[in-house]
């Protein structure tokens, strides 16, 4: 369990750190475009793509993680289900 805390929290912390470095490369960009818009729109545009995607794959990784480490420790809870005896064949 500790483990996993620690992934997460590790985890987290690159994805934020990712993201305030994209966010500064951004700023420092825009600051240095001197006002040309049209360049300035690019460079905001692909920080912002760049941010978005990737916190949404962390948190989709994070969300399928979660949901695999539940049904395992359901499937693992409950005994399997015995199935029924096959019919019998038939000889012609």
């Amino acid at each position: 369990m500790q483990l996993e805390k620690e992934r997460a929290r590790y985890g987290l912390l690159a994805v934020v750190v990712s993201n305030l470095a994209i966010a500064a490369v951004a700023v420092f960009g825009v600051w240095r475009l001197n006002g040309n818009e049209s360049v300035i729109i690019g460079v905001l545009t692909a920080a912002f793509t760049a941010v978005s995607s990737m916190t949404t794959a962390y948190l989709g990784i994070k969300a399928v993680s979660n949901t695999a480490k539940s049904m395992a420790a359901a499937s693992s809870a409950t005994p399997p289900a015995q199935t029924p005896a096959a019919p019998a064949q038939r000889t012609p």
